[in-house]
């Protein structure tokens, strides 16, 4: 059994949806000073650096460490605290590919741009840049931010763009692609929901037939923004 980050608000059909698929879900304690929309959104919370090491923010509780450290990850945590407006509360919500660090630079955590020193760091102005960016594979990804579009076209990436809303958040008037998904493995990417009933989906389908890529809907409902579902 694999084990993922998720939002500690996973409904039950999605849980065992993932469990079936032979993932075990993690629930990520919610942030006491984000707003209640992304409270526990696994990708304002923490970064997943490596397949051994995790960068959580400061605050985060310890057991929920402790229980990274037993699955024998390395747990950094952030220099800086969340704080519940933007531009404070996007230090870890960067897109890490394996050569390619992009993110609003300025306010990444300097823990987290320390650790990815050996990568390209692009700038961009979204500061939500993962939520922004599903991560298709390490050379495509879907976004609805153009400047993203543009920057990773820049650097050879294939990049899916598509017009922004008719993605569920709820308290605040629509989410994003990147925390609606998550890649279990390679050649998996799991889906809060059902891209049938997502008015770009056929795009997204096209797209991920073209990197070879399985979508599974962990329910039958809308696209919902969980945040990016993380798999360790």
């Amino acid at each position: 059994m694999k084990n993922v980050l998720v939002d500690y608000r996973i409904t039950e059909t999605e849980e065992i949806n993932l469990y079936k698929l032979g993932y075990h879900s993690i629930k990520v304690p919610p942030s006491k000073v984000l707003y209640k929309a992304v409270s526990g959104h696994p990708d304002m919370l923490l970064h997943k650096i490596t397949n051994e090491e995790i960068l959580v923010h400061k605050d985060m509780p310890k057991n929920f460490i402790n229980t990274l450290i037993s699955f024998n990850y390395k747990v950094m945590t952030t220099h800086k605290g969340l704080c519940d407006s933007y531009p404070n509360d996007i230090l870890l919500n960067a897109v890490n590919l394996d050569t390619l660090f992009m993110h609003n630079l300025k306010y990444t955590d300097p823990v987290l741009l320390k650790a990815v020193r050996g990568k390209k760091q692009i700038n961009v102005k979204q500061g939500y840049t993962k939520c922004s960016t599903a991560i298709i594979n390490n050379n495509a990804v879907i976004t609805s931010d153009i400047c993203i579009s543009k920057a990773l076209k820049h650097e050879g990436v294939d990049v899916l763009l598509l017009p922004p809303k008719d993605i569920l958040l709820e308290g605040l008037d629509y989410g994003f692609i990147g925390g609606s998904c998550g890649l279990l493995d390679e050649g998996t990417l799991a889906f809060y929901g059902n891209l049938q009933k997502y008015k770009y989906g056929n795009e997204v389908l096209n797209f991920l037939l073209k990197h070879d890529v399985k979508p599974v809907y962990l329910s039958d409902e809308n696209l919902i923004d969980r945040g990016t579902i993380i798999s360790i």
